[in-house]
């Protein structure tokens, strides 16, 4: 007897992520758009979400005396496939943090296939930010190029390294590039050297992004680097290096 195939659970936060001393009142969330593949109708795995929390606490260490609340998102399936679902699930997850919270600004923090989602799921009112780590984009084979328009009015920030072999850091660029004709406060950052997961530099990745997410979420004055990234025409806010130093500026 055939087997049927078991029904996909619908999109879910995980459990919110803070930390000790953390603001009683929660006034930003950022939701967490983990990896995943082109095509695939399997439930999402448990190591995506795993994968995601030490990068989630990170971030709730670094907000938690400006009330900011740290959700992993997790998706129906863990493929794009044709209708864009990590999109549709940040989306359902930011109506989500609405409902929950209330009016409140939301960031979409997302690597990979997440960063995609990030970029395509920012038109969501509550959405005032998207930091999009090594996106996932497409090659050309689709006949519209990704969207952009959606992007006016929200703060951009795309990370890639210079040596991602799973996703191509030319395409980022290009996106970048469009978007910030429209958008001025778009702006990208290349990590020389580093590859997909972004490991080599780490601490400056980490300290580039939480940055950039209290300064969009809590109007906090941003570190030089990426104030000056913003105020930058293109090209030149769109291959701003991230100086190894970086993180060792924002403790001064």
């Amino acid at each position: 007897m055939a087997q049927r195939a078991l029904p996909l659970p619908a999109a879910r936060l995980g459990r919110a992520v803070l930390t000790a001393g953390a603001a009683p009142e929660v006034s930003g969330v950022v939701l967490l758009l983990p990896d995943g593949e082109t095509e695939s109708r399997r439930r999402p795995s448990l190591f995506s979400y795993a994968a995601q929390l030490p990068f989630a606490r990170a971030l709730a260490r670094t907000g938690r005396t400006d009330g900011l609340a740290v959700h992993v998102v997790r998706y129906r399936s863990r493929g794009w496939n044709a209708g864009a679902d990590p999109a549709a699930d940040a989306h359902w997850a930011a109506d989500e943090v609405v409902r929950r919270y209330g009016d409140i600004p939301v960031c979409l923090v997302g690597h990979g296939m997440g960063g995609r989602a990030a970029l395509r799921g920012a038109g969501h009112d509550a959405v005032n930010s998207v930091l999009a780590m090594a996106p996932s984009l497409p090659e050309g084979a689709e006949p519209e190029p990704e969207p952009v328009k959606h992007l006016a009015g929200r703060r951009v920030l795309i990370v890639h390294g210079t040596n991602d072999a799973r996703t191509n850091p030319e395409l980022s660029y290009r996106l970048a590039e469009r978007a910030k004709k429209t958008n001025r406060d778009t702006c990208r950052f290349e990590v020389h050297s580093d590859g997909h997961a972004l490991r080599q530099h780490r601490s400056e990745v980490m300290a580039l992004a939480s940055d950039f997410i209290r300064g969009s979420l809590f109007a906090r004055s941003y570190a030089r680097p990426v104030a000056d990234a913003f105020a930058a025409p293109p090209p030149l806010g769109l291959r701003m290096p991230l100086a190894a130093g970086f993180g060792r500026s924002l403790r001064h």
